[in-house]
Parts: structure tokens; sequence; C-alpha cells
């Protein structure tokens, strides 16, 4: 194929009003959440699209200068010079052009993340099959198109709040409930109790980021009370319980013999794969959104391959990555289960309680139609690419807003 044109729209879905959530020692609040929408057609006119902005982790909560609108810059300026015009025999072909630009490693890694997953969509389009058919072809697998589904939701509350959250969760059928503790220790280990005694056969895992990353942090015998507090009440596992550049201590942590999980926040491909190498993790979070796409993520994938470690996507953002990622489980040899973002007023989740973390309608509005869920699990079509085609509304409908998604306040700030 041959690039015709690459454009980059970046997008905000207000958080209106602010939301403000206690955390141990302060308050965040949140803003907004913001996407870049990433368009790439290629010579016969056939579009595809991706998204970037993985996780706040991976694209920073605070930008230090630059932020989703500066990003989308750079898709429109250094990523369309480098890659319009150029003809691309293999998707791999767009790394190695991007990788000859002066690009920092952290745009550049996020830059050919989305220029993959584009790829890839146009490539299924022009064969008429879906992506997942693509990468089974490479892995060498029978694809599944239907997978189970766990829930990410549950940010600082009381720990009744995150129970009645997770009996909705449990009772709209999805595999697992994951939770963002971070209320203090007390709190956080009140919660463990409430969610072993009402899970039942719903798996529970803790995303405990908020315990190295607000300014008083745990300490570190804390940190290992509590996730050997949760293994002991049979958690699934606790993700990204120290600093994500920490190796060192995720083995001690696994020293407890409790399941922990990371990786969604390593730079690179190389960094995933020596994450899931040290053996201190029984599940290894890449993101074909932020680990170079699909081509990135493979080495990971096989990296995993009769072994105990399970490599279980990370998606946190809108339908378009839900899909992407999809995809990957599909075909991904001994890859089963995807994270399901839950977000406020979810139109495939019919609940007499909201157990959306906040809104987002971004998320759901980015698409023409909508992804097939029922009872916790994610069917994809045979459709062509990712199956789905944008929703250009959304470039008039969420204009970008300046500015940082979330603010972190602390008690003692003067």
């Amino acid at each position: 194929m041959r690039i015709a044109t690459i454009s980059g729209y970046a997008l905000s879905s207000p958080i209106e009003p602010p939301q403000d959530r206690p955390f141990h020692g302060g308050t965040r609040r949140l803003l907004k959440r913001d996407v870049v929408l990433v368009v790439v057609e290629s010579a016969d006119g056939t579009r595809g699209i991706a998204t970037a902005g993985a996780s706040s982790s991976a694209m920073r909560e605070y930008f230090e200068g630059d932020s989703q609108g500066t990003f989308a810059d750079v898709v429109n300026g250094a990523v369309a010079d480098a890659l319009e015009g150029e003809p691309i025999e293999e998707v791999e072909d767009a790394h190695e052009i991007l990788r000859d630009t002066d690009l920092p490693d952290r745009l550049r890694h996020e830059a050919i993340s989305a220029l993959d997953v584009a790829l890839y969509d146009i490539r299924g389009k022009q064969v008429g099959a879906p992506i997942y058919e693509l990468l089974a072809d490479d892995y060498g697998t029978d694809p599944t198109t239907e997978m189970p589904l766990y829930a990410s939701a549950g940010m600082y509350m009381e720990p009744e709040g995150y129970a009645e959250q997770a009996a909705t969760i449990r009772d709209l059928g999805f595999f697992g409930y994951k939770y963002r503790p971070g209320i203090g220790p007390d709190g956080d280990r009140r919660t463990i109790e409430l969610l072993s005694e009402i899970a039942g056969d719903m798996k529970v895992m803790l995303d405990v980021h908020t315990w190295w990353k607000i300014r008083d942090g745990y300490d570190r015998e804390t940190v290992e009370d509590l996730v050997t507090f949760a293994a002991e009440r049979d958690c699934y596992w606790v993700e990204e319980p120290v600093s994500p550049d920490d190796h060192a201590g995720y083995v001690d942590l696994a020293a407890t013999g409790a399941p922990l999980a990371g990786g969604e926040s390593e730079p690179t491909p190389d960094g995933l794969v020596a994450l899931g190498e040290t053996g201190a993790v029984d599940f290894l979070q890449g993101d074909v959104r932020h680990h170079c796409g699909y081509t990135g993520c493979r080495p990971a994938v096989e990296s995993c391959v009769g072994r105990d470690v399970e490599f279980v996507p990370h998606n946190f953002g809108t339908w378009v990555g839900l899909l992407a990622n999809a995809h990957l489980v599909a075909a991904a040899p001994e890859v089963s289960l995807l994270e399901y973002p839950v977000f406020e007023d979810d139109p495939l989740l019919d609940a007499d309680t909201d157990p959306g973390m906040y809104p987002f309608d971004l998320a759901f509005d980015i698409i023409e139609g909508q992804p097939t869920v029922e009872d916790g699990v994610l069917s994809l079509s045979d459709a062509p690419g990712l199956g789905v085609e944008v929703n250009l509304d959304v470039l008039d409908d969420y204009p970008f807003e300046e500015g940082p998604w979330t603010e972190f306040h602390y008690d003692d700030a003067e």
C-alpha cells in the first residue's frame, strides 16, 4: 500500500462538573479525558483508525510541557512528513521509517503504536479479513471470536461503595472486578474483606498504583502487608504494587506468593519482555496502543507461551482501544482475557446501579455502532479490519481542551 494522508485529532471529553475523589492524604480532581484519534488513508482510499494515549502512566498525567494536543501536532507534523507518500509493503516498514525520525523515544513509540494498529486496520479492509485473522496467520493459531472480560472500575470510594459496585459487576456476568484502592491502609484492608465476601465466583483484582504514585505513598512494609492480605483473601492479582521501573521491588513482593500484574507502563516492548522475564509477575499487561502495536506486542506474547506468565492486555480508554486489543486476544496463543473499562452511562450495561467510574462519553461515541458484549463476554464479528468505522462527528462534538485531565491536591498543601 502507499500512504496518502495521516491525520491526528486531539479530542476532550469533559467531566462536568469535575469530580473530587478523596484518597490517602488528599483529593484527586477529575476534569476530563483526552484522546488522540489517528486516521490513516491509503492511496486507494482505504481508511484505518487508531487511538493514542493508552494510559495515564504511559502518557503521564502531567506532560512536562507536552499534552495530547501536542501529540496530535506530532502526528500531523513529523509523523505525516515521514510517512505520507511512502510505499508500505509490510506494517513493520512504517516502524523502520519512524525509528529514523528525531522524535523523542516516548513520542516515537506512541506514534509507532498508533500507525501499527491503523495500518493493520487498512490491510484487513483491503484483503477483506478481520485483523485477528491476519494475526492468527502470523501466530499459527486458530482464532477465537469470544473472550471473557474483567471490568475495570472502582476509584477511591468508601469500602461499602466498592462492594456495591462489585456486586453490580458480578451480576452483569463479568469474569472479574478490578478497582483502584488508596484510601488508606485500614480502608484498603476493609475493602478487600468486603469484596472477598461478596465476589462469589467473580475474580477480584487490585490496581494499586496510588500506593506509590501519590506524594506520601505507603511505605514498603505496608505495601507488603496489604499485598499479602489480598493474596490470603484469594484476590486474583495485585497490579503495579511498586513503580514501573522497580523490577527488583516486583521480585521482592513476588516472594510473598501473591499473584502480581504489571507492564502497562513499560516504555518499550523490550521493557515489557524484561519485566516478564523477571519471573515476578504472573500477568503481563502489554497494550497495542502503547507497546508499538500488534508488531511490538508479539515478542511479549511469545515470551509468555509455555510459562507461568499470562499475557493479559491492558486496555483503558475508548471502544477503539477495546477492539484493537480484542483482536490481539482473539489471535494470540494462550491469551484469553481482556480489560473492559467501565464508565458512567455505558450503553452496553443494563443495571439498576451504574457501576461506572466517571463520565467519558467520547469512549462510546467515537465509533459507529457498538461492540457486542453479553454476560461479560465480548464477541468480535468477521467484518474486515477492526470491524468498525470512526464516527467523524466527534471531531466537532469533542473539541480539545488544554490542561491536565486530572489534578492531585494534598491535605497539607498551603
